[in-house]
């Protein structure tokens, strides 16, 4: 007695059928995840421009509260904008380098640590007096 290649009551067609379904999807599944592949120096640029994002928001929130006086706004702005553009140089070659990572991820600690720094010197922004009616 032999065991039969394939059950009972499928006919060949529909095995074709469901062989050629199952080639299909997996086709798509690998397109899908080819699509998908985010470069390493595209990943950075994302984290990057997160972190700014992030940074800009603190220092908002430090003027908001009166934690930071203007020259100090002033200051961590340019400072945000002369890591801007170190980031539009690094990214102009369309490659970003491990040590050029490293650089901006330095420079942007550096803007953290002093962004909490100058939040927290006890120095605040002298809040507005409301105009006295005459």
């Amino acid at each position: 007695m032999s065991l039969p290649s394939r059950p009972h009551g499928i006919s060949r067609t529909a095995t074709r059928l469901l062989a050629h379904g199952l080639l299909a999807c997996a086709g798509l599944g690998a397109l899908a995840a080819q699509a998908q592949t985010v470069t390493l120096g595209e990943r950075q640029a994302a984290r990057v421009d997160n972190r700014q994002e992030r940074q800009d928001a603190r220092i908002d929130q430090g003027v908001a509260s009166g934690e930071l006086t203007r020259p100090e706004q002033a200051r961590m702005e340019a400072q945000q904008a002369r890591i801007g553009r170190m980031e539009h140089r690094i990214e102009a070659d369309g490659q970003v380098t491990g040590k050029e990572a490293l650089r901006m991820e330095h420079a942007q600690d550096h803007a953290s640590h002093r962004i909490a720094r100058q939040k927290h010197d006890r120095q605040d922004r002298p809040a507005r007096r409301p105009i006295a009616a005459r």
